[in-house]
């Protein structure tokens, strides 16, 4: 496994992570995703370690709570060899003030996530989106308060945009508050979005990169095929609305070349999607899920190898798309200001 600076922290974290959100299964919508029990948990655990993969991830919201109980429950007797990333923000029940990121709010899901976790600290506390009724003041004190007590190490942010994030990072830097130094974003071939804003911010701020989908939503495990249904087992008859959207000629048009490379490489193109991704500016960790144990480990199998610059190539044409203003104009203006890709 290799290990990378989580951002300009001092904090080192595996390049490839694992995400909980198919631990429990206590809802409709997560039961698509998975519905992992503790002792099936506990086995994926013990497959993550032997690989050194050493951070998981989770959030409240993942099955009410269930995902942070399996999680906690299962990494009984080896807290101290993982790193524990969750997440807080959203509505998490119908109370009013159960919602957001004011002090009301991350004080009480702070606390109660150590309790389903069953851990005194974590890790990365991530706040899940941007919250704009609370002042980024409130916010981040709060974040200094929680840090200061010891119940979290580092901060981060996930689905925030260029302006959320780089306000947040000046409050920060005005009064001495801790800096995000993680930011759990969208990326993966079908969606280059964050290259556009978050990624030369990311590179100028010193905040690294956190992947979730990185197979863009379930699309490129390499069971969806031009001119071919989609699988009945598939995870997308239930969740596609929810998720990124992508035009069908075009995730056939990368599909393609996947398939291309995958003769190349005898890599799967699942395995190829993912070390793309490795490649890129920012990445300190690409977040994978799995159901099972066959697709754990064959999303293991990204590591310890690499597509050459001729692959990549292929893949960067395949996926490219046109960028919105002022993006298109500034690639113009390459002399001097030139793509951190």
């Amino acid at each position: 496994m290799e290990y990378r600076r989580l951002g300009s922290s001092g904090l080192t974290v595996p390049l490839l992570s694992f995400g909980a959100a198919t631990f429990g299964g206590a809802s409709e919508f997560f039961r698509a995703w998975g519905s992992t029990d503790v002792t099936a948990a506990r086995r994926m655990i013990d497959l993550c370690l032997d690989a050194g993969v050493t951070l998981f991830d989770t959030a409240d919201v993942y099955s009410d709570g269930v995902s942070e109980q399996v999680l906690g429950e299962a990494l009984k007797g080896r807290r101290d060899k993982v790193l524990i990333s969750t997440k807080a923000t959203f509505r998490f029940s119908n109370a009013p003030n159960d919602v957001g990121s004011s002090r009301f709010h991350l004080l009480k899901s702070c606390d109660e996530a150590l309790k389903r976790l069953q851990t005194d600290h974590i890790d990365i506390f991530q706040l899940h989106g941007f919250d704009a009724m609370t002042p980024p003041e409130e916010v981040l004190s709060t974040l200094d308060q929680l840090v200061r007590a010891g119940k979290i190490r580092y901060v981060g942010v996930s689905n925030f945009s260029g302006w959320h994030l780089m306000k947040s990072l000046a409050v920060a830097d005005r009064y001495g508050y801790p800096r995000y130094v993680a930011n759990q974003t969208y990326y993966s071939l079908l969606g280059r979005d964050y290259e556009w804003e978050l990624m030369p911010l990311g590179l100028d701020q010193g905040v690294g990169a956190l992947i979730w989908s990185p197979l863009g939503w379930g699309r490129l495990t390499g069971k969806i095929r031009r001119g071919q249904p989609l699988p009945e087992t598939s995870r997308l008859h239930q969740t596609a609305d929810k998720g990124p959207p992508i035009e069908d000629e075009r995730l056939f048009r990368i599909v393609d070349v996947l398939d291309e490379i995958a003769k190349e490489t005898g890599k799967s193109i699942p395995q190829i999607a993912l070390n793309w991704l490795f490649q890129r500016p920012t990445v300190s960790s690409v977040i994978i899920g799995a159901r099972d144990e066959k697709q754990l480990k064959d999303n293991l199998g990204a590591i310890g190898w690499n597509l050459t610059p001729e692959q990549v190539a292929k893949l960067d044409a395949a996926s490219e798309t046109t960028k919105p203003y002022p993006y298109w104009h500034q690639s113009g203006f390459s002399e001097r200001n030139p793509s951190p890709v």
